[in-house]
């Protein structure tokens, strides 16, 4: 059975040179450090994202005005909940749970929920990836991309401008290498999000999905 030989872009570069001189392998060298095109740039990081559904996770973040808030992810049953000053949501396949204040309110499955959070300061994955799915489309944006450490993750950063048909026209995101969101800035319907990842865990706390002890519960499934 013959050999079959797989060439990184560096082996075939040491083959040109091997056969042509370095004079004849600029083409390749240039073709095999083309940077990726605006659309790759931005459906590379929403797939990036998107593979974050699938992990289990505690991550914890600052949001403006030096607050916390938390979003918890867990596989088997899928569920999340997202913990934010002013609010709390939890979603899972048979229940959507909102709560202000003292008081939630229970309702049948709505896996949109998360695509708002009440405008709350801190937004899901869920929403910044529907965002870059609409920029992807977009011939006009402007998009540049940087890496960066946060929280001790590395993470792949975009910066976005010019942007129709999104809550927001420009807005920066960051996305660690497993997939969590680790970063997003822009201000949407007037509120400002600037939310950073401080610390990440692959185990959740045991309250991770229940709501405060001391909340009123309104359940609208029945109405």
């Amino acid at each position: 059975m013959p050999t079959v030989t797989r060439l990184t872009a560096a082996g075939l570069t040491a083959a040109c040179v091997a056969l042509l001189g370095t004079a004849g392998c600029g083409d390749l060298d240039e073709a095999s450090a083309a940077p990726l095109s605006r659309e790759s740039l931005i459906t590379e990081t929403a797939g990036q994202l998107a593979a974050g559904a699938a992990l289990t996770y505690s991550a914890k973040y600052q949001v403006a005005g030096g607050e916390l808030a938390t979003v918890n992810r867990a596989q088997r049953p899928l569920r999340a909940s997202y913990v934010y000053p002013g609010g709390r949501l939890i979603v899972t396949s048979t229940v959507t749970i909102k709560c202000t204040a003292s008081t939630c309110e229970s309702d049948t499955a709505d896996p949109a929920a998360a695509a708002t959070l009440d405008n709350g300061p801190l937004i899901s994955a869920e929403a910044v990836q529907a965002m870059l799915a609409t920029a992807a489309l977009d011939p006009v944006v402007e998009t540049t991309q940087h890496d960066t450490t946060i929280a001790g993750r590395h993470a792949t950063c975009l910066s976005l401008s010019g942007v129709d048909n999104t809550p927001a026209d420009e807005f920066d995101l960051c996305v660690t290498n497993e997939g969590t969101l680790a970063s997003f800035t822009a201000t949407i319907d007037g509120v400002r999000i600037d939310q950073a990842l401080t610390s990440l865990r692959e185990d959740l706390p045991d309250d991770a999905f229940l709501v405060p002890t001391n909340a009123k519960m309104i359940d609208k499934s029945t109405k």
